[in-house]
């Protein structure tokens, strides 16, 4: 049997890029949970099993009490980690309990997709053949709805005659009140909800709770007093819930509990404040937690199905460690957008550059995030693309090629990167990727019509890709951190595939002589690529240098679209010298240096014909994962020697990593 992976991080709630909790340990009693940031958004569990108690999840905050002692740790057996959901196992006196983390991410259905919804779920039986008294303490803290526990929150009873709800909220309302990269949410308000007909008993208090809980102490909720605001790091408010699962024999009782977080402002786009998604029609929050616990049993069915078959597929794909890769990958990338519609009430997924510089919609973050929804909905790359297609016809541009963001996270009246000086521009780059991605989206079924409606301005880009994207001089490409390079040769591919991706729009557009023309042009700078980069058993690093070479990712959607402009020949040359250049943790990203980009492996990986080709070349990833000591959400940027951490998590670009599921689907080509 295979062995199972250890993630790096495991995903429990993950929603957006600001309600989006980890837990960065083996076992989820070794560490305090966290947002994705690495700071601490605390949840504890306990168990009351025949009256000794233990701790299923987080730690306690050690305090000098010598009434209160720490509880064990609840012996852990398993865990698993699919698509859209975490599971934990665990086993003590006589008494098996499950704790499910369910976030229901289904890509296909935008409403649930933005539901600021995730669940979790308990479940308790006995194994030994006896009957146990069962009762289990779930707490969150006010350390989610703050940006640093300096701040203040303020707690109040809210919910109706069919759910127990509290909610907790930063003391100053102040939406959108700045922007960047290691920030957390101060502004709308968190949720703990649960049944009324469950045997549940909800309270609003501190950490003390807790104490009451393991004493055996009657708890008792503090009064709710909205005016009252406390200091998160002094006080340790926190909303818990308590379920009295009585007397527990071998059939399993189960419990539901629901995490949502309400931000009533999530973007500012253009200057105007943007609700999310879900929000569109005027529904409200406990509207919101009514609806999911209502559709839960019928969530968790979907959710299964859609695991099932994604795993399958993986594993069809590239066998069952690439699979592991797509479950670790699937969750995150999609909770680093966030879904919104703008005042014309039209679709916007809105990326944040986690982990570099916080960018908002990012276009070398979006391009290689974009085979994860190609496959399950091809509307949401078309939301990808709007916002760039908008800010590029405002005066507020000055380029005569594509921009690189439109703001920095949630804040987008404009791009930031670079303070917009030419010299930090990445104009081959993002003329490519916004015309593969138009391409790409058409293929798999977005609106085209949307697509031909900007036509003349993609066209302004392909005719910059012409004139100067196959020897391109000095600038930046996606992978920035390397800093700038002349004559890039994987560059030069990707301006290729542009003006082939061009050709593409205009043939579906039904205009067959303009597209014969930039077909025809994309194939004479191939064949012009294909002189320069010539370097024996491989291909250069860029024009010129001799002895270097780089993975050519870029040659993937040669392949996908079925151009067939590039030498199938050359590319198996590629394929074999990235295999015998492949470290413990993977191939270089180039001959620069031991680093790579998971991502970007992948895609090269895909160009393999031979399946054991791929897998030697991914599999290392799986082993990065499992033993980096960097417990961190997937990070794509890591040392192929080391297996360390060189920056980057959190990032919607693992979303590429579907990459070879896309290829076997074969829907991109023309």
């Amino acid at each position: 049997m295979m062995q199972a992976i250890r993630p790096s991080s495991v995903p429990l709630v993950t929603v957006d890029p600001y309600f989006s909790v980890w837990s960065a340990a083996d076992r989820l009693t070794d560490d305090y949970t966290r947002h994705w940031t690495g700071q601490r958004h605390a949840m504890t569990g306990l168990v009351r099993i025949d009256g000794a108690v233990w701790r299923f999840a987080g730690k306690v905050e050690p305090r000098a009490d010598r009434y209160y002692t720490e509880p064990p740790a609840l012996a852990q057996t398993g865990l698993t980690v699919t698509p859209l959901s975490t599971v934990y196992t665990f086993e003590a006196a006589g008494v098996a309990m499950s704790v499910h983390f369910l976030t229901p991410l289904l890509l296909e259905d935008l409403d649930v997709l933005s539901r600021p919804a995730s669940y979790v779920s308990f479940e308790v039986k006995a194994t030994d053949g006896r009957e146990h008294e069962v009762s289990v303490y779930y707490d969150v803290t006010g350390e989610w709805c703050v940006d640093l526990p300096k701040q203040a929150v303020l707690c109040e009873a809210v919910g109706g005659d069919e759910l127990l709800a509290l909610r907790m909220s930063h003391e100053q309302q102040d939406y959108m009140n700045r922007s960047g990269d290691d920030h957390r949410i101060d502004w709308g308000h968190f949720y703990l909800a649960a049944k009324r007909s469950e045997p549940a008993r909800i309270y609003a208090g501190t950490d003390d709770l807790r104490k009451r809980f393991v004493r055996g102490e009657q708890l008792k909720g503090e009064p709710v007093d909205v005016s009252a605001a406390r200091v998160v790091a002094d006080a340790s408010p926190v909303m818990a819930v308590v379920f009295d699962s009585g007397s527990v024999g071998a059939s399993p009782v189960s419990h539901l509990a629901v995490l949502a977080y309400d931000d009533v402002y999530a973007v500012e786009y253009f200057g105007d404040k943007l609700q999310a998604y879900w929000r569109r029609n005027g529904q409200g929050a406990e509207e919101m937690l009514a609806d999911a616990f209502a559709e839960f049993d019928s969530l968790r069915e979907r959710c299964a199905a859609f695991d099932r078959q994604l795993l399958e597929d993986g594993t069809k794909a590239g066998g069952e460690r690439y699979a592991d890769l797509l479950a670790l990958s699937y969750r995150q990338s999609i909770a680093a957008h966030k879904l919104v519609t703008d005042t014309e009430g039209q679709l916007l997924f809105l990326s944040k550059e986690c982990y570099s510089n916080g960018c908002m919609a990012t276009v070398d973050v979006s391009y290689p995030s974009i085979p994860l929804y190609l496959l399950y909905n091809p509307a949401l790359v078309e939301g990808m693309i709007r916002p760039i297609l908008k800010y590029s016809l405002t005066d507020a541009w000055p380029f005569e090629f594509a921009p690189h963001d439109i703001g920095q996270y949630p804040i987008g009246n404009g791009q930031v990167y670079s303070d917009n000086s030419r010299d930090g521009q990445m104009p081959v780059e993002e003329c490519g990727n916004m015309l593969i991605m138009a391409a790409a989206a058409c293929l798999a079924g977005a609106n085209r019509q949307y697509i031909f409606d900007h036509i003349e301005l993609l066209g302004e880009w392909a005719s910059y890709l012409l004139e100067y994207g196959l020897d391109p001089e000095n600038q930046l490409c996606t992978d920035d951190f390397a800093g700038h390079l002349a004559r890039n040769a994987n560059l030069s591919v990707k301006a290729i595939m542009g003006v082939a991706s061009y050709s593409i729009l205009k043939q579906l557009q039904g205009e067959a002589e303009e597209a014969a023309r930039y077909r025809s042009a994309a194939q004479d700078m191939a064949v012009k690529w294909n002189e320069l980069a010539a370097d024996g058993e491989h291909t250069k690093l860029a024009f010129g240098q001799e002895g270097t070479w780089s993975l050519k990712y870029n040659l993937i959607w040669d392949v996908l679209f079925g151009t067939e402009l590039f030498d199938r020949d050359m590319i198996r040359r590629e394929v074999a010298w990235y295999v015998k250049q492949s470290n413990k943790y993977g191939t270089p990203l180039d001959s620069r240096a031991t680093y790579t980009k998971s991502d970007w492996l992948v895609w090269s990986a895909a160009l393999a014909e031979q399946d054991s080709d791929f897998t030697s070349l991914i599999e290392p990833i799986w082993h990065m994962l499992n033993d980096t000591p960097d417990r961190v959400p997937f990070s794509d940027w890591t040392d192929t020697l080391t297996t360390r951490q060189l920056n980057f998590q959190h990032r919607s670009v693992v979303g590429g990593i579907f990459m070879k599921v896309l290829k076997d689907k074969g829907i991109m080509k023309v």
